[in-house]
């Protein structure tokens, strides 16, 4: 005999339809304009919000025995098997429980009381295990969720093992998977460990306790070197200069680019280290710090399938410059020209996912941002654009960020909030060390993630495999092959009396 699949089942197991392995009921909803329905009831009302465990003793709503009587719904009895059958989560999960008391299901549910001949989590079990088929099959899409058809569903057969062999298989099942789970707990504790592990790798770099700092080395080795304070005084003097250039006319420095004085309450900064903000770190050129065009100036009517490329935050969210298919052509490309954006350039974004960082490699196609991203164009010699990205990464910005955004439905940055972000800026070469050694640092703590992720997949596999294999009898020995073995052990044992016998006589 075989099952729905074509596996081929062992002996004395049965295929049955979902129809004839119990009593199904509906559910409903009582009247909301009947507080009393809801306010004094004590019979669980279970809704696909609440089919989250695999058992369920409770729910968040409680009705009343008149909300029963006066409504669609039904009350099942404790050991029915409750599945969701109408709820956008039926796109990819099939959602089953069993009822450990008597309980209400609304119209998104149905359950089934199983015949005495099966095992209440058996049937659970093997809906689960035939989950994904039962969603290919039986569901249709609805007008805004998804549906199971359910007199599909109820045509929809599964293999039924032998009432003793039931228990066996449930039993090896739940021992199976509690294994299982333990094993991905230690898992999900090793994510989260990596990312506090990453975190904290990003706050010491931020606070001078990662590499030794210069001035430590300088020291050491009886040597000058460049301060935090003295690189911002050299960065001004550049910017100026390139102002001048840019405006062909001598002007004097701008107060808002001397070096900052530490925030309140500040915490200490090591020797060398000082406090800045991005405009002491960004070009004198104009435009070195722009957020996209707004309004009409871009619209997707613009778009072309080839030409200057478009960055938004798809780009920034992956970490990946090359990813995108949006491009101007080359007008448009002039007449935006103070978006323009060039390798080097250091990428934020703006809305939703605010603070990511995208630092543009040397082969980054020329193209300009979008509404979403700031562009910051840093000075080449003083700061090194990977440090920026470590100290926009870091907890102590993300949690700034956090504060400081705006918005009703995202997270929502602007120039000024990032101009009042306080940066940590140690000399050159310090900021060069830290960068490597976070690199060194995160390298290892992503190849260890990856590996969690696939051990994670694994489990997901092998929950699978366990349930399939369960349902094909291969899990547990039957009870045609526990038979056998008994009446083989019989045979020996009565083989080993009668050469007992044979050799007293003898003797």
């Amino acid at each position: 005999m075989t099952d729905q699949l074509g596996q081929r089942l062992p002996a004395g197991w049965a295929v049955r339809t979902l129809r004839e392995v119990g009593t199904w009921r509906g559910g409903g909803t009582p009247s909301k304009e009947t507080p009393e329905y809801w306010t004094v009831g004590t019979i669980p009302w279970v809704s696909p919000k609440d089919m989250k465990t695999d058992v369920l003793s409770g729910a968040h709503d409680h009705i009343t025995d008149e909300a029963v009587a006066d409504s669609a719904t039904s009350v099942v009895p404790a050991g029915s098997v409750l599945l969701v059958v109408r709820s956008g989560i039926l796109k990819h999960t099939l959602p089953v429980a069993v009822a450990q008391r008597d309980l209400a299901i609304n119209q998104d549910l149905k359950a089934v009381t199983p015949a005495p001949w099966i095992d209440s989590v058996y049937l659970a079990y093997a809906l689960r295990a035939f989950a994904q088929d039962i969603l290919n099959t039986c569901t249709k899409a609805g007008t805004t969720v998804q549906n199971v058809n359910f007199t599909a569903l109820l045509d929809y057969r599964v293999p039924v093992a032998p009432p003793s062999e039931q228990r066996r298989i449930v039993e090896e099942i739940e021992k199976q998977l509690t294994r299982l789970d333990a094993g991905v707990a230690a898992l999900r504790r090793v994510q989260a460990n990596l990312k506090r592990y990453r975190a904290a790798v990003l706050k010491a770099a931020c606070e001078g306790r990662l590499v030794p700092t210069e001035a430590e080395l300088g020291r050491r080795g009886g040597r000058g070197w460049e301060s935090g304070h003295d690189l911002i005084t050299r960065i001004l003097v550049d910017q100026e200069a390139e102002c001048h250039t840019a405006t062909a006319k001598k002007r004097k420095p701008r107060a808002h680019l001397r070096p900052m004085a530490p925030p309140p309450p500040a915490r200490p900064l090591p020797a060398g280290w000082c406090w800045t903000g991005i405009e002491q770190l960004a070009r004198g050129t104009p435009n070195a710090i722009k957020t996209g065009p707004f309004g009409s100036a871009l619209k997707k009517s613009s778009y072309v399938p080839a030409g200057f490329k478009v960055y938004g935050q798809e780009q920034v969210i992956r970490g990946d410059a090359v990813y995108g298919d949006y491009f101007i052509d080359h007008d448009l490309y002039e007449k935006l020209r103070a978006y323009r954006v060039a390798p080097g350039d250091v990428l934020l974004s703006l809305v939703g996912t605010a603070g990511r960082v995208l630092v543009l490699n040397d082969g980054a196609k020329a193209g300009i941002i979008n509404p979403r991203l700031i562009k910051l164009s840093l000075h080449p010699t003083g700061v090194d654009r990977d440090y920026l990205k470590v100290v926009l990464a870091s907890p102590a910005t993300q949690a700034f960020l956090k504060d400081m955004a705006h918005g009703q439905t995202m997270d929502v940055l602007n120039l000024t909030v990032l101009r009042a972000l306080p940066i940590p800026l140690p000399p050159l070469a310090e900021q060069q060390r830290i960068v490597a050694e976070v690199e060194r640092r995160l390298s290892l703590a992503d190849a260890l993630g990856c590996v969690v992720s696939a051990n994670l997949h694994r489990a997901t596999r092998l929950r699978r495999a366990i349930l399939a294999w369960a349902f094909r009898g291969g899990l547990v020995p039957t009870g045609a092959e526990l038979a056998r073995e008994a009446t083989a052990q019989t045979a020996s044992h009565e083989g080993q009396g009668v050469e007992a016998g044979v050799g007293d006589h003898e003797g």
